[in-house]
């Protein structure tokens, strides 16, 4: 499994040198993390590189990378059983979670979509009292640009993306 690091989220749990390394043959192991705050809460927005299928969790308490890679594989099996995908999860996501890896962000493209995620997610959970899950939840039914599929007329959910993963020939 790969966990690509932002910088500021590096900085934080020590993780050290990231390396360069090419989306991870199975696209639901490779995940792309990102360290923002939002109403002085840290958090830590966690989005499949391949369809930016995304979960949000609290940052507070996360020092080092063991603790990180500990709370972030506990949050996306949570999520993504609580969002009824546990099948997904239990056949391609766990296999994978034997080894983990940190890398850098793969593209400007998945950065420029992380960057989105991350304001719509500032934007909720400052609005009101809302939790990280319900957040996650709602990233994943915004329209993206980046991940839309000739079908989708320019735009696709995040969702429905994380879906057609098992579809492709890679998976």
């Amino acid at each position: 499994m790969i966990l690509r690091l932002s910088q500021k989220l590096n900085t934080k749990i020590k993780a050290g040198k990231l390396a360069e390394m090419p989306l991870d043959e199975n696209p639901y192991a490779d995940w792309s993390c990102h360290l923002f705050t939002a109403d002085r809460t840290q958090y830590i927005i966690m989005s499949n590189t391949a369809s930016l299928y995304s979960c949000v969790m609290y940052g507070k308490g996360i020092t080092s990378d063991g603790r990180f890679i500990e709370r972030a594989l506990s949050s996306i099996r949570e999520f993504t059983e609580g969002d009824g995908q546990a099948f997904v999860y239990q056949k391609f996501i766990a296999p994978s979670t034997v080894t983990v890896s940190f890398a850098k962000a793969l593209s400007r493209q998945v950065t420029g979509s992380m960057k989105e995620l991350v304001a719509a997610a500032t934007h909720s959970l400052e609005s009101g009292e809302v939790a990280p899950h319900a957040v996650g939840v709602y990233l994943n039914e915004l329209l993206l640009s980046a991940i839309a599929t000739q079908q989708d007329r320019g735009y696709g959910r995040p969702k429905d993306a994380f879906k057609l993963l098992s579809t492709r020939d890679d998976a």
